[in-house]
């Protein structure tokens, strides 16, 4: 996915940090679902949507939600009409969003390739660059996280140990007492084999 952006530059969230080398590119957004939000901080749409795309996202990246953070990366494509509304909105965002610089013309370019007409927009990439979803702004209204095990599968990540924490707090309650029941089990079983096993000996030496 950092094809995507070879020879741009990113910002780093509220850090006002450049990723621009190959090696932080790949970091940063390789072997990633990756979505490009278009939006804007001043838009009515977005200002209504832009929280549940922050909560969204927090979900599947935060540990307070997690056990570990979901292979999902973000990068901001703003129509703020100013740098200070573009900053002004990504500090109420997530840090690890990404974001193009204000008045980068990269951006008309992205927006003409995903046929971006209006926002807010939520292209879903795979890592190869192909595209998921031309806009996922309803789905992730109406599924929330749960939309990203879809994605996963269509981006045939490498890893696979996604786990939302729900998810992995009955997986943890199933892993400690699975293997208790199982070992209940096979000492039953095995009782109840010797038990068989003597009733046949029996059986055998009674005339």
């Amino acid at each position: 996915m950092a094809s995507l952006f070879t020879g741009k530059v990113l910002m780093v969230n509220r850090e006002r940090e450049e990723v621009e080398t190959e090696r932080e590119l790949s970091r940063a957004l390789e072997n990633k679902v990756l979505l490009l939000y278009f939006g804007a901080g001043q838009c009515p749409r977005c200002r209504q949507f832009s929280p549940i795309l922050k909560d969204f996202f927090l979900r599947l990246t935060e540990e307070f939600y997690v056990e570990r953070a979901s292979q999902l990366g973000l990068v901001y494509v703003s129509r703020d009409e100013t740098e200070e509304q573009q900053s002004a909105f990504l500090r109420s965002m997530p840090r690890r969003w990404l974001a193009l610089p204000f008045g980068d013309a990269f951006k008309r370019e992205l927006e003409l390739r995903f046929g971006v007409a209006e926002v807010p927009a939520v292209v879903v990439l795979k890592p190869t660059g192909e595209v998921i979803l031309g806009n996922a702004v309803e789905e992730i209204r109406r599924l929330g996280p749960a939309c990203f095990r879809n994605w996963q599968e269509a981006a045939e990540l490498v890893d696979r140990n996604f786990l939302l924490a729900e998810d992995f707090q009955e997986w943890s309650r199933r892993s400690i007492t699975d293997p208790l029941r199982r070992l209940k089990y096979r000492v039953e079983k095995t009782k109840e084999e010797e038990e068989e096993e003597k009733k046949g000996r029996k059986e055998e030496e009674s005339p």
